[in-house]
């Protein structure tokens, strides 16, 4: 199965997507956070974003959230304009200030709309397109109206987070929902959800042997090894993973300190790198990590990770 790394908005930019895929590789295409309108406009700051990502040598597809046409034909013809062959449309983002404005998880059961999106999806020469989205938005059920206008459309795949809205992203995974979906759509599937291990992998792969691939974000964020350690069929050892951690931590670092501007900036930007390794490092490091104010600190906090 293809491994796709999921779009973490705040976690995985450029720098951290080039390094990850230098270091470790077995990922078959990364996403970037959702790029969205502002002042009428696509937001300046995430199409420069996605300029920048341009020739990095990584396998990216931008990811787009609108609320109605308008914002779709925008988003669309700003990420083709930049060449990319490769649009994925964003129906599963939980937060209100999304959904609000008619996006993300909102869109399921904008019915209308999706009909006009997929119209313009069927007649565009320059792309091809892939969806993101959940079981529903305010219930489990909303998926089966939706369906069959996505399976009308030909698209790259179809990701599936087996949760609604309101669950956020913890709580039961609704897979009797995802079943039933996976059994109707016409369209290749990706699953997402609570994958962690290589065994997760390879549950969902003998559950549902047609997937095509999995969708994995904070599993990746904790342990950026999985992909390569499911490609290469290799567990590695907890010292193994540690190693190689504080290497893609390193580079990630340097990069951050040569292009950044002051402490402050570089320290918003790195500190988020730990957020899902206090099983890796313990509770002690990770404390001082977080309560690091200065350089200094950090990197002394950093360094007794190293320690014997």
């Amino acid at each position: 199965m293809t491994i796709h790394f999921a779009p973490m908005q705040g976690y995985v930019d450029g720098a951290y997507r080039r390094l990850h895929a230098e270091i470790y590789g077995g990922v078959d295409c990364y996403y970037t956070p959702f790029i969205r309108m502002e002042k009428g406009e696509p937001r300046r700051q995430d199409i420069q974003r996605l300029k920048d990502s341009i020739g990095d040598g990584t396998p990216l597809v931008p990811q787009i959230i609108f609320g109605n046409l308008a914002e779709f034909v925008s988003l669309s013809n700003a990420v083709k304009s930049l060449g990319f062959k490769r649009i994925d449309l964003n129906l599963g983002c939980p937060y209100p200030m999304q959904t609000s404005k008619g996006r993300g998880s909102a869109m399921i059961v904008d019915l209308d709309t999706m009909r006009q999106v997929c119209q313009l999806i069927q007649q565009d020469t320059e792309a091809s397109y892939s969806v993101k989205m959940r079981s529903g938005w305010h219930d489990a059920e909303e998926w089966r109206q939706l369906l069959p206008i996505l399976n009308d459309t030909p698209l790259a795949h179809l990701t599936i987070h087996p949760r609604i809205a309101k669950q956020m992203y913890s709580g039961e995974l609704l897979m009797n929902s995802f079943a039933e979906l996976y059994d109707s759509a016409a369209n290749p599937i990706i699953y997402n959800g609570e994958i962690h291990t290589i065994a997760d992998i390879q549950r969902i792969q003998s559950t549902y042997p047609n997937i095509v691939g999995v969708m994995i974000g904070r599993g990746l964020l904790a342990r950026p090894s999985l992909a390569a350690e499911y490609s290469s069929g290799h567990e590695w050892s907890q010292n193994e993973r540690l190693s190689k951690l504080l290497t893609f931590h390193d580079k990630l670092f340097e990069h951050y300190q040569s292009t950044l501007c002051g402490p402050t900036q570089i320290l918003q930007h790195i500190k988020p790198f730990w957020d899902y390794q206090e099983p890796t490092i313990g509770h002690r490091i990770f404390k001082a990590i977080k309560k690091a104010s200065t350089l200094p600190r950090y990197t002394e906090a950093i360094a007794t990770i190293r320690r014997p």
